[in-house]
């Protein structure tokens, strides 16, 4: 598995990492320890370093946070954990009255996680959610007393537009804060909309990127097509308006496209991901061995140029 910096920063990752979002999530294979630690020592096995939860994954809320942090005992050095705060977990990190970018609520938030992963750190910690009523310097401000307290090493945020990042990396340095080496955001084949102003200011202010849903919530990797109903049990076997929505022109050529080289979809959508510019890990989900194992191979393919042309065609870039 390669192993990159994030961003500008010294923290070094896989390319591809394990997005713990199923983790503690009913109904799936990784609802139960057993189960987690099975995608958790895959996952490591497979040169996987990175692993991505959040204090809302799970049920109740915080569950995979501590099924990570389980599936981790004894292994804390093998891993990178990134985790987040800021949406809402229904009261699991304590009373909040909606200010959850506040001093007082930010702290809470990590001193819960740190529990909960049973760890003495977090490797980087990301603002799920932004909270409009709090001063975004409040929340950056005691992001950094946690990162000089050495109870988080680096901060990031999720789902900014590029003028966000531009402005929360300003305020932290003008402050002298620590500031932000990662955007996590939606970026797939089918989902380049990142390319318009997000990823030009991340290279910009060198700020890494962390694609989250890179198989398009399984839309690219090969199980589902239009003309058939879903294997039973798939994510979106529930879901047939997203399937009734996809753009399948697009999906059967990229279909083909992997076809021509002898690959897997899941190939195509990864490595095409891991190879452009400013890419930190590529979070894929699992709730099998099988998975992790299949989604750190498909990290391996780099296209050439050729590749990357024909892809614009099919995907056009910045398009929805």
């Amino acid at each position: 598995m390669d192993q990159r910096r994030l961003g500008r920063s010294g923290l070094a990752v896989s390319a591809v990492g394990l997005g713990c979002n199923n983790l503690g999530r009913p109904g799936t294979a990784t609802e139960t320890p057993e189960g987690a630690r099975a995608v958790v020592d895959a996952a490591l096995d497979s040169g996987i370093t990175f692993f991505d939860t959040a204090d809302a994954y799970g049920s109740p809320c915080g569950r995979g946070e501590e099924l990570l942090g389980r599936a981790l005992a004894g292994k804390r050095g093998e891993a990178v954990i990134a985790t987040k705060f800021g949406a809402d977990v229904r009261g699991a990190n304590g009373p909040d009255f909606g200010a959850r970018g506040s001093r007082s609520y930010v702290r809470r938030a990590v001193e819960a996680s740190l529990r909960r992963l049973g760890t003495e750190w977090i490797d980087l910690h990301q603002v799920h959610r932004a909270d409009p009523l709090t001063p975004l310097d409040e929340t950056l401000s005691a992001l950094d007393d946690l990162v000089r307290d050495g109870k988080i090493r680096y901060v990031g945020h999720c789902a900014l537009a590029g003028w966000e990042l531009a402005d929360a990396t300003w305020a932290a340095r003008s402050a002298g804060w620590a500031t932000p080496i990662a955007v996590q955001t939606h970026y797939s084949l089918l989902e380049r909309e990142a390319e318009r102003e997000l990823l030009p200011a991340c290279q910009h202010y060198g700020v890494g990127v962390v694609p989250a849903f890179p198989l398009a919530s399984g839309l690219l990797t090969g199980k589902y097509r239009q003309d058939q109903n879903p294997p039973p049990g798939s994510r979106l076997a529930a879901d047939r308006g997203e399937l009734a929505d996809a753009p399948w022109d697009r999906i059967e050529q990229l279909r083909r496209f992997a076809d021509r080289r002898g690959l897997a979809m899941t190939e195509v959508a990864v490595g095409w991901l891991a190879s452009r510019a400013a890419i930190g890990p590529v979070i894929c989900g699992a709730t099998t061995p099988e998975q992790v194992r299949s989604n750190a191979a498909a990290g391996r393919w780099r296209p050439g140029p050729d590749d990357l042309a024909e892809i614009d065609e099919i995907c056009p870039p910045g398009r929805r």
